[in-house]
């Protein structure tokens, strides 16, 4: 095992943990989903969020021993688990995104510690700095095509595509994990600006929010 020090975020559950955009619901609000509403916005706050670097041989045979799954094979390739609540994203040649349920993080990056021995290679926990938040409706394409650089046609940005891009004056991870749903990782420190410009940018298709 790498020789390293670990210090497990959540060691005390009984420490009231808040979400990236507590402070946002309750400055900016959070429109309730409707009939009319062509986008529903949802957090998934308290993700455990790791980064991976090192060969992709070595930690595809760790990843696929600890969890089942396999690294992406492609550029852009976003993988889910079969039960779509731990996905794998490749960020660049030799980085990936590992997000798993909250509290599994510490407990997994120590055992894909010992798997990879004396490999070189580099995990860092970034759950703390990041949330995920998840859009679903038929106007997610045209709410993101007025906030994103990439494009965000489905045509061009199919299932199982993740890309790092601009959105608005700050950057986050773009990605479709399936067909109704798209996800964007975003900095914790940007959570409240990314919520009220999509509050603006999806005013026009009643967007609707479901609160953590």
């Amino acid at each position: 095992m790498s020789n390293v020090n670990q210090y497990d975020s959540r060691a005390d559950a009984a420490i009231p943990a808040e979400s990236p955009l507590a402070f946002s619901f309750h400055r900016s609000g959070a429109p309730a989903a409707g009939a009319a509403s062509r986008v529903v916005m949802r957090e998934r706050p308290f993700l455990g969020h790791l980064i991976l670097r090192g060969g992709a041989i070595v930690l595809d045979e760790a990843v696929r021993d600890e969890l089942g799954m396999n690294l992406p094979g492609r550029p852009q390739g976003l993988v889910l688990d079969a039960s779509g609540e731990r996905s794998i994203q490749w960020l660049s040649p030799d980085e990936w995104l590992l997000i798993v349920p909250g509290g599994e993080e510490f407990a997994l990056e120590g055992r894909l510690r010992e798997r990879l021995g004396d490999a070189s290679f580099a995990i860092v926990n970034v759950s703390g700095g990041q949330t995920l938040l998840e859009l679903e409706g038929d106007a997610v394409p045209e709410l993101l095509m007025k906030s994103v650089i990439y494009d965000a046609d489905p045509l061009h940005f199919p299932v199982g595509k993740g890309v790092t891009t601009v959105f608005a004056k700050t950057t986050t991870i773009l990605r479709r994990p399936d067909e109704s749903r798209w996800e964007l990782v975003i900095r914790r420190s940007f959570a409240d600006y990314c919520y009220r410009w999509l509050l603006d940018a999806g005013e026009e298709y009643a967007i609707g929010v479901v609160a953590a």
